[in-house]
This record gives C-alpha cells, sequence and structure tokens, in this order.
C-alpha cells in the first residue's frame, strides 16, 4: 500500500531525493499539518491522472499475496516485461532481462528497498551486481516500478528502468484475514528445502516496532547438493508525531552455498547427473549484508518533504568456473572475485505546490549523495584455494546529484512534466599494479520531458522522453594494463556513458474493472567500453539501439477473481556496421506472463488459489544470429485453505508442465576436459523440475 496526501494537481508523486540539511532554511519554514491519505495499493487501482507515463505502476499485496516465489528476486517479475533468472548457485544475485537488455546481474535496472539502493558499482563480479537475497518476501508491501530515461529522480542504472520495494511497518499490515501482532510460517518441500518465518510488532511505547526473521536451507536438483542456507532479519522503529514520520530500520543477512555453474550443451549427455551436473563440483560462495536506514518525512500546507539517510556493509567471496580448462589446462580456470565495501548515503527532496499563471503546479528540488569504499580482489583458484593473484583494488567512489522537476496542469486536458538531473562521479584506485592506479571523474547533464493528455472515456495519452546515462567499473575508468598480462595495453573506459529515450503511451479504464496501458518505447545507448568482472579487464561494445512495445493488463470484474496478461516485445540491434552482425547477444524479444487467481469467494470460504504462466522467447546468442537460444516456459501455482483467523496451509507448485529448459543459454568457447580441444557451443543453466513447497502459517 502506497499512501499519499491529495495535491490541487492530480498527480501521485514519489520521488526519493535530496539533502534537506544543504537547502536554505527558509524552504522549511512552512507550518506542518495533517491531511487525509489517498491509498494506492497496486495494480487493481486506476492511476489515470496520477502518473505521467503509461509504463509507471504500483504492485501491492493484492497482487503479490498469490504469487509462488522460487527466489525473493522473483518479486521483481511483477514489473511487467521484467525477467528474473539464475545460472549459478542460489545465493548468486539474479540475471535479469527487460526491454530488450540482458542485465546481467542489475546493470541498467535500479532497485532500491525504501529508497535504499541495491545495486552496488565497481563490483568484482558485474557492474549494478543487485543481490535482493536479504529480503523477507512477506515484509515486501508495495513495488513501485518506472521504465526508460524520463524520471529525473532516477539516475545511475535506471535507464532500462528502476523499481522501489516497500516494506511494512507492523505485523498487522502483512496479507491475511485481519490485523495480527504476531505472524510465524515454517515450510517444507523438494529437494532438500526448509524454511521459517516470524514476523512480530510488539508494543514499545507510542511508537510501533517490527521485528522479523527469517532462515532457510535448499539443496535443489543439482548432482552437488547447494546446500544453501540463509539468515535474515529486521528490526524496525516507526514514530508518528503530527505531521512527521520517524522510521529506523536495521537488516542483516548471511548466506552460503555451493554453486552448479552454467555447463556445455555438448557435455550433458555425458556428464553424471546431466542437466544437473557439473564440471567443477568447488564453485560457490558465501556472503554478508548489514544495513542500517533513517527515513523522515513531513507534510506541510504546500508540500512535503523527506530525508533517508543509509549505511551498508557488504561481504561477498564467489568461486567460479566458465571455461573450465581452456586457460589453464593443468590446473583449471576456476577464479575467485571478493567484494567487500561499506557504503552510505543520503537522499532527500522537498515537493512544493504553487501556481505558474494560475495553473496548479508542483515542484520538486532534489539531492542524493553516495559513496563507496570497495575492497576488490580477483584471484586464480583451484578448488578454493589461492593460485595467482590476478589482481586487487581499492576503490573509492563518489556521486552527487542534484535535479529539479516540475509538474504543471494547464488545462483539463493537458499536463506537462518538465525536469533535469546533473551527476557527477569520482573515482579513486589503488591497484596492486602501478600503471591501474589513479583517478578519474565525470559529469553529464540530463534534461527531461513528458507531456499528459486527457483523460478523455477514462483514456490518458503521454508522450515522454529524456537524456539518462549509465556509469562503468570505476576500476575500469583508469585501468591501462591487461591485468593477467601487463604488457598489453588497454584504453581506459568513459566513466559514464550517455543514454537516450522516448515513449508514447496509452492507459485506460474504458472497462469497469480492467486496467490497461500500452507503450511504445526507443532506447539509444552510445558506444561505450565495459569492465568485465570476470577477467579484470576491458572490452570495447558497439553502440545499440532498442525498441519495443508493452501491453500491460490487469482485470477485476468481481472481488474475489483477478486476471493479469503482460506482453513484451522487442528488438535490439547494433547501430555501427561490423561483419560480425547486427544482433546484440542475449537481447530479449518476447515476453509473456500471465496468472489468475482467487480467492475469497463467497461459495468457496477460506480457499484461494492462482496459476501463473511465463514464456521467455528465443532470442540471439551471437552478433549474426547464427545460433539462438531456446525457449523457456513455466508453469506454478499455488492452492490454500484459510481455515480460521489464525491457521492458513498453501501448497506452491513450480515447473507444472516439468519442461526440460533453460533457465539461461550462453554462446562462447570452452574447454570441458583438461588437454582436450576447444569448442564453440551453447552453455546452460536449467530450470529446475517440477517441485513443490508447502507451508503452515499463523497469524495471532
Amino acid at each position: 500500500m502506497h499512501t499519499i496526501r491529495p495535491l490541487p494537481l492530480p498527480r501521485l508523486h514519489v520521488t526519493v531525493g535530496l539533502v534537506l540539511a544543504i537547502l536554505p532554511v527558509g524552504l522549511l519554514s512552512d507550518e506542518p499539518r495533517n491531511l487525509e491519505p489517498v491509498v494506492v495499493e497496486g495494480r487493481a487501482d486506476s492511476l489515470i491522472g496520477l502518473t505521467e507515463s503509461a509504463s509507471e505502476g504500483w504492485v501491492g499485496r493484492d497482487h503479490l499475496e498469490y504469487r509462488p516465489l522460487l527466489r525473493p528476486g522473483e518479486l521483481l517479475e511483477t514489473v511487467p516485461g521484467l525477467l528474473v533468472t539464475q545460472h549459478s548457485g542460489a545465493g548468486k544475485a539474479n540475471q535479469f532481462f527487460l526491454r530488450g537488455f540482458n542485465l546481467d546481474h542489475g546493470t541498467d535496472f535500479a532497485t532500491s528497498v525504501d529508497g535504499v539502493p541495491v545495486n552496488l558499482p565497481t563490483h568484482a563480479h558485474g557492474q549494478g551486481y543487485t543481490d535482493l537475497n536479504f529480503l523477507i518476501p512477506e515484509l515486501v508491501r508495495t513495488v513501485h516500478f518506472t521504465k526508460g530515461t524520463h524520471h529525473a529522480e532516477n539516475g545511475d542504472f535506471s535507464s532500462a528502468g528502476a523499481a522501489d520495494l516497500q516494506l511494512v511497518d507492523s505485523a498487522s499490515q502483512l496479507s491475511g484475514t485481519g490485523p495480527a501482532d504476531w505472524y510465524a510460517a515454517a515450510g517444507a518441500g523438494s529437494f532438500g528445502y526448509g524454511r521459517g518465518v516470524f514476523v512480530g510488532s510488539p508494543k514499545v511505547g507510542t511508537g510501533s516496532l517490527l521485528i522479523a526473521g527469517e532462515a532457510s536451507h535448499d539443496d535443489g536438483p543439482w548432482l552437488v547438493p547447494q546446500d544453501y542456507q540463509k539468515i535474515n532479519g529486521l528490526v524496525r522503529y516507526s514514530l508518528q508525531r503530527e505531521a512527521d514520520l520517524f522510521t529506523l530500520t536495521a537488516m542483516a543477512y548471511a548466506g552460503r552455498w555451493n554453486a552448479t555453474d552454467q555447463i556445455p550443451e555438448t557435455s550433458v549427455a555425458t556428464l553424471p547427473g546431466g542437466r544437473f551436473g557439473t564440471l567443477d563440483d568447488s564453485a560457490g560462495g558465501d556472503s554478508k549484508r548489514f544495513s542500517l536506514t533513517a527515513d523522515w518525512r513531513r507534510q506541510y500546507d504546500n508540500g512535503h518533504a523527506r530525508i533517508t539517510a543509509y549505511g551498508v556493509y557488504y561481504d561477498l567471496d564467489l568461486f567460479s568456473n566458465f571455461t573450465y580448462f581452456l586457460d589453464d589446462p593443468v590446473n583449471g580456470d576456476q577464479f575467485e572475485q571478493h567484494d567487500r565495501r561499506g557504503f552510505g548515503g543520503v537522499k532527500a527532496h522537498r515537493t512544493w505546490e504553487h501556481e505558474i499563471a494560475g495553473r496548479g503546479s508542483e515542484t520538486t528540488v532534489g539531492l542524493q549523495f553516495r559513496g563507496d569504499h570497495v575492497e576488490n580482489g580477483l584471484n586464480h583458484t583451484r578448488r578454493r584455494s589461492l593460485l595467482d593473484v590476478v589482481r586487487s583494488d581499492t576503490t573509492g567512489q563518489i556521486s552527487l546529484a542534484p535535479y529539479v522537476q516540475s509538474r504543471t496542469r494547464w488545462t483539463d486536458w493537458l499536463r506537462a512534466d518538465v525536469g533535469v538531473r546533473a551527476d557527477y562521479y569520482n573515482f579513486n584506485v589503488d591497484s596492486n599494479l602501478a600503471q591501474n592506479s589513479g583517478s578519474a571523474d565525470d559529469v553529464l547533464v540530463s534534461p527531461k520531458a513528458g507531456l499528459a493528455f486527457g483523460p478523455w472515456r477514462k483514456t490518458e495519452l503521454y508522450l515522454d522522453g529524456g537524456l539518462g546515462f549509465h556509469s562503468n567499473d570505476g576500476r575500469g575508468s583508469v585501468t591501462r594494463v591487461d591485468p593477467a598480462d601487463p604488457t598489453q595495453a588497454v584504453t581506459p573506459v568513459d566513466p559514464l556513458v550517455r543514454t537516450y529515450g522516448a515513449e508514447f503511451g496509452v492507459r485506460t479504464v474504458v472497462v469497469d474493472g480492467l486496467q490497461s496501458s500500452l507503450s511504445l518505447w526507443w532506447l539509444d545507448v552510445d558506444s561505450e567500453l565495459l569492465f568485465v568482472g570476470d577477467a579484470g579487464s576491458t572490452e570495447p561494445s558497439r553502440p545499440s539501439r532498442r525498441h519495443g512495445i508493452e501491453f500491460a493488463n490487469y482485470w477485476t470484474p468481481v472481488p474475489w477473481f483477478t486476471l493479469d496478461a503482460d506482453l513484451s516485445l522487442s528488438r535490439a540491434r547494433f547501430r555501427d556496421a561490423d561483419p560480425a552482425g547486427q544482433e546484440v547477444p542475449g537481447s530479449i524479444q518476447t515476453v509473456l506472463a500471465a496468472g489468475v487467481s482467487l480467492h475469497d469467494h463467497p461459495s468457496l470460504p477460506g480457499w484461494f488459489g492462482s496459476l501463473r504462466l511465463r514464456y521467455f522467447g528465443p532470442r540471439p546468442l551471437i552478433e549474426d544470429n547464427s545460433v539462438r537460444s531456446g525457449e523457456t516456459v513455466l508453469l506454478n501455482a499455488q492452492a490454500g485453505y484459510r481455515f480460521n483467523r489464525t491457521w492458513t496451509l498453501s501448497v506452491d507448485a513450480f515447473n507444472l508442465l516439468d519442461r526440460k529448459d533453460d533457465d539461461i543459454t550462453y554462446f562462447y568457447e570452452s574447454s570441458p576436459v583438461a588437454g582436450g580441444p576447444v569448442l564453440a557451443t551453447r552453455h546452460l543453466h536449467p530450470v529446475e523440475p517440477i517441485a513443490a513447497r508447502v507451508t503452515l502459517s499463523a497469524r495471532f
């Protein structure tokens, strides 16, 4: 549930921006007051008049409650057109796809939790690494998503899209049959799965205290059990005093696992375990994350303000082997990537309601600051034992971004949205190779604009466009020699790379109970050089162009039945001429996600259930399109019964069709056997076979 106050301008304004401490004191001098809220719970609510694009939306408990989740990251699959997969152990960040992008582990999609960024720049494994395993899914109340380059509050990693997952403040906000101070659940299932979770809201003074914990274990279907052990904890204290709301949140996560990386298609027939076998049974890793967030909000007569300050400690040790014996036929190609960092920042904004030429308007001024102190390591290993240090770096990285956005209703049928954002980045790298030490900085200014027309017959039209950017790894901005071969010179990357985007959209609620939106979008990415964490060096990438169409629908003809269906079609091509071809390898082309849920039927009290279908279409794996992936089709289901206000039993089933599809597919060279031939072939990580999980929960 997302709560806002009504504005003279019919606009739902959500930003996470700016350090109010640096603003003139006069800007904070208005007297606060309490106002009645407007409640937006999710996709079932009409957003006519409340957004500035057709691709913006909210997903609330009304949609999250009845989704079977194989992994926490799949919460982001509630964003139309976004896919979440995995190519290694469950403790590793997921692989994401959206709008013609293989987003790797989060590049070009900005994810935050209660406004705190999750993407990790200058990461040992991949730029923008996004690990959501620290989330307890039951605590996610709302997912707010945007797409494209036309949102001034969104900066790095957001060119394809952005999502903010907002958490509950008390156990009474969890799904169920009524308010409760405590929630507990225990589950068990296929392949050694087990999970326990509790959430409580004990009474503490005049505020609200939320405590939650989760412990889980999962072996998976792999020949070498992944033995994924995870523990999560959260403590949140909220205090409401008149027009002020203060929240303090502490979170902790620790996990460790064995990993079955992708395997060559040519090895499946002879490999022990077949599709679920491995060529290196010592891959895996462990990870930790601890965070503290303070959030303050105030409502004024003429607007509102918010400050979010956060600090995070993060630690990852990851062992992988994707090419087996290609580079080292004696010891193998296993490598260790270590990332230890502390990062923190402040995001704040102040919004004023005012008039321009007698027309209702609101203006937001924001500032975002973030600093990372990162210790990265890339080592050549054998069965997790060190053989050689490829590179070791300490990086200090800061970013500062002021922005301004103004929205005005000029007539009954026309709204305008204009904004501008400036981003400054500075990198300081201390490397084990003196040639790869140094500093770099960069600045980009990104204007944004949009128009909203209507509504006419419960329908609005939108036209949006703007400039965005994508940051490169800080180490790549100063790297001058290949760390694996210091005799080979390389060219430092541009710290910030420009993106350009536009979107035309339609949103309608002309059919009662049906929310529909259609978006036609375009996105260009300038020629860029990318830092490759797996190799510790840089390689060039060509300029690209992507465009596509998204059609999203959510239908609730009666309170006990919902149907959603989202179709996304994308086309990605390189913009320069090259004999290798014009296709962008791994670029997503077709996504269909649909689901139906039934709950609270008058004739079936207590019963609920859902069925979800996900189609991930074939895609090119090399530039000339001569090698393509197959399609992936998954059918998942949930069924359950609420015995009373306290007890609920549910069953989640995954891959009901027991298809032998791939979670992800790559094409590259490897050598599966020591001293054997080098093979250029598809490498796959399979979807998990048919499985079930049973959960018993209680609210009291």
